[in-house]
């Protein structure tokens, strides 16, 4: 694990918000997974079906907001409440076809599954006194759901069809329950407000912690999920890539949802990129 660096001073428009994830903190753990097992994680989902939504059914996602409305009142202490709904609200989906379903509601379909994964697994690993989601064995290459005649891990979902939808900002909207990980939205996704929930989140994310400037070092510092996932953001077309992004680049479309200070200064400073070390610590919150 890495020790802590110092921590780069945000300016006035990225200052951290309190009812986001605890970003503080990762800058005190570790790098996470470097791009050669981001490769072998996209390598190992590739034998998922991808998805072909051609339909107009749609899926119900009220309980996944009830337990998000007691996570968001109570925090993860909630948790254990929620298990029961969590898991009926996975058998609910599981029953359904997201095929049958537009390219949207089946991307919030998706999204919203592996997110009720992502909480069932941070209430497992908090019911056996776990700090972090990775304690748990298999926490994401384990078989956790039959759709459509395939069992699916957290990164078959992940992998084989959430990033197969070719929008980067599911990067946003993706979360594991740890202290670097986006923070977890208030309401399910659902797909005719989706475009809107996932710009959102990207600034949401960005503004929150993910992404952080110091002007003394004209450094840019930004999550190491812009690391591992740079390239679904410079190229989209491929998703789901596996090799780095280029720098430059990728400051370049991240400035999208930079707010117009932070904007104005990396067209102007041309900024160094630096990426956080990542906290897999098991503390987040809904916002």
């Amino acid at each position: 694990m890495a020790r802590r660096p110092r921590r780069a001073t945000p300016n006035s428009s990225l200052e951290h918000r309190d009812t986001r994830c605890h970003f503080e903190s990762m800058m005190r753990k570790g790098r996470g997974p470097n791009p050669i097992a981001v490769a072998a994680a996209v390598r190992r989902a590739a034998r998922v079906r991808p998805p072909a939504p051609a339909g107009t059914a749609t899926a119900e996602h009220r309980d996944l907001g009830l337990v998000l409305d007691a996570i968001r009142a109570g925090g993860l202490d909630e948790l254990a409440g929620q298990l029961d709904r969590l898991g009926e609200y996975k058998t609910s989906l599981a029953a359904l076809d997201p095929d049958a379903m537009g390219a949207s509601d089946a991307l919030a379909f998706w999204l919203n599954l592996y997110n009720a994964g992502a909480l069932a697994l941070a209430g497992n690993a908090r019911s056996r006194g776990e700090q972090s989601v990775l304690r748990v064995p298999g926490a994401f290459t384990s078989g956790w759901v039959e759709v459509a005649g395939e069992t699916l891990s957290l990164h078959d979902i992940e992998h084989g069809k959430i990033r197969r939808f070719r929008d980067p900002r599911i990067h946003g909207g993706l979360v594991c329950d740890t202290a670097s990980c986006p923070t977890i939205r208030f309401e399910p996704y659902v797909g005719p407000k989706l475009d809107s929930q996932l710009d959102d989140q990207m600034r949401s994310f960005l503004a929150s912690g993910g992404a952080t400037i110091d002007k003394a070092r004209r450094t840019l510092h930004v999550s190491r999920i812009f690391l591992w996932y740079g390239g679904d953001f410079t190229r989209p077309q491929k998703m789901p890539t596996w090799l780095p992004a280029g720098r430059k680049r990728l400051v370049r479309v991240l400035a999208r949802w930079f707010d117009a200070e932070t904007r104005e200064w990396q067209e102007r400073e041309k900024p160094k990129l630096s990426f956080h070390p990542y906290d897999w610590e098991l503390a987040c919150s809904v916002a």
